[in-house]
């Protein structure tokens, strides 16, 4: 796929790296040449420099005969008119514009049209972010939740405690202690080496494990690794900004919500907009504040600045102060791993977030979605089976016999609006969505290859 890449920032440096080791024609357009020449040294791709929103730009980068065009740079003005003139001047087939601003995106119906600003597909990271972060809040105690066919089946991710019932027991025994849950182990993670799980796997003491199941038995499941933690009731948001807002305005009727944020006139628009969310101007680092709010009694203290310092040092004193989880929003990611799993119990990463999302839309075949486990280093692809058995490699076959590329497992079917745990002798139908797991990314392609119908006998 020729794929033009505008912007070369992280979201956009990431994503080249994501599609240039599957074998796309990448080409990525930035204004910052030192950051161009980076990235060309470490990927097989093509840079051009230069204005994302200019004609002549769109041309040297080969908008002509480009499949695809991804505008993710700074400016959501820049990402829609590069958008605009992709359609206009060379007819590209698709195109995604990632824009923050809530202003336009109140208005999407309206102007993200062709008879408008002709974008396929809108990625808003605030948004995205915002809805994993409520996930993680419906479900105290997880690291990771994901959403499959509208969330009818939920992939979730805790780390396994000492004294959970299923620990120091094989991965079998779950079925055996829950009859009436089905759910599978989809990979585990033990000190950041990536296991493919099989029935006389042994969970252990801090082990990462990924499981899946229906929405309406994820607690069960959770309770089988690690003591159920209470529902979360009291937080404390430090960051008045767009994430942050959301977030309360979206919570602020199911729990006690407070805001700490340091700009006076950013809390008298908070303080106008949010109906019932506390409001309070100071620094999230201000120890005696901290203290005066009872951050001891506090079940979430979420740092969500813009700033990456100014979040882990106020989630570090929050935690020391008594606050019972610490989720912090970190945009370097470099910083995501060094902080994750230690005083900070949840880092949250905006880049991985937006490229989930990204690359949904870049998979060969009908993919429905696609999430990055452990800040990319494996992946969950929702790809939906299409044919019959003599045009399809997965559809008419069971689990056994479909050819799987080296660790890659399949998860779960959602059939209708039912999920059936994937088990050996269950039997792909077509319209199913399938959910899969790879560990090595690099298999990407030969996954998509399964669900291309017409490619059975090739």
């Amino acid at each position: 796929m020729k794929i033009i890449l505008m912007g070369a920032g992280q979201v956009g440096g990431t994503l080249a790296e994501n599609l240039a080791i599957e074998a796309n024609d990448i080409t990525v357009v930035d204004t910052d040449s030192a950051r161009l020449r980076e990235l060309q040294d470490r990927l097989d791709i093509r840079t051009i420099e230069g204005k994302a929103s200019y004609p002549s730009v769109l041309e040297r980068a080969g908008a002509k005969d480009a499949d695809m065009l991804i505008a993710v740079t700074n400016s959501d003005e820049v990402n829609m008119i590069a958008c605009q003139l992709a359609h206009t001047l060379f007819s590209t087939p698709t195109k995604i514009a990632r824009v923050r601003e809530h202003d336009y995106l109140r208005k999407e119906g309206e102007i993200f049209k062709n008879q408008a600003i002709p974008v396929d597909v809108l990625i808003s990271p605030e948004q995205l972010v915002t809805q994993h972060i409520q996930r993680l809040i419906q479900h105290p105690g997880a690291l990771q939740v994901l959403d499959f066919a509208q969330g009818q089946a939920q992939l979730v991710a805790v780390k396994a405690y000492y004294g959970g019932p299923l620990v120091g027991r094989e991965i079998s025994y779950l079925r055996t202690h829950m009859p009436a849950v089905d759910t599978r182990v989809a990979a585990i993670f033990r000190q950041d080496r990536p296991i493919i799980p099989q029935g006389n796997t042994i969970i252990e003491a801090d082990d990462e494990v990924f499981f899946i199941a229906a929405q309406r038995d994820i607690r069960a499941v959770m309770s089988e690794l690690r003591r159920l933690d209470n529902p979360y009731k009291r937080l404390i948001i430090a960051g008045g900004g767009n994430i942050g807002a959301r977030l309360a305005a979206n919570i602020e009727n199911q729990c006690q919500v407070k805001i700490i944020e340091r700009n006076i006139q950013r809390c008298n628009a908070l303080a106008k907009t949010l109906d019932n969310t506390i409001v309070l101007h100071g620094s999230a680092s201000d120890r005696d504040l901290l203290i005066e709010e009872n951050i001891e009694d506090t079940d979430v203290f979420l740092a969500l600045t813009n700033d990456d310092e100014a979040n882990i040092m106020a989630s570090m004193l929050a935690k020391r102060l008594g606050a019972r989880t610490v989720m912090t929003l970190i945009n370097n990611p470099a910083y995501v791993d060094l902080v994750q799993g230690g005083v900070i119990d949840i880092a949250i990463s905006p880049q991985q977030t937006t490229i989930s999302a990204l690359l949904t839309h870049v998979r060969r075949g009908d993919v429905a979605a696609v999430h990055s486990l452990r800040r990319g280093a494996a992946e969950a692809i929702e790809a939906v089976a299409h044919g019959d058995r003599r045009s399809s490699k997965v559809v008419g076959r069971a689990i056994e016999d479909i050819d799987l590329p080296p660790g890659t497992t399949i998860g779960a079917i959602i059939r209708n609006d039912e999920v059936l745990i994937a088990h050996d002798d269950v039997v792909i139908e077509n319209g199913d969505h399938v959910v899969l797991f790879l560990v090595d990314k690099r298999r990407i392609r030969d996954v998509e290859r399964l669900f291309q119908v017409g490619l059975a006998f090739f």
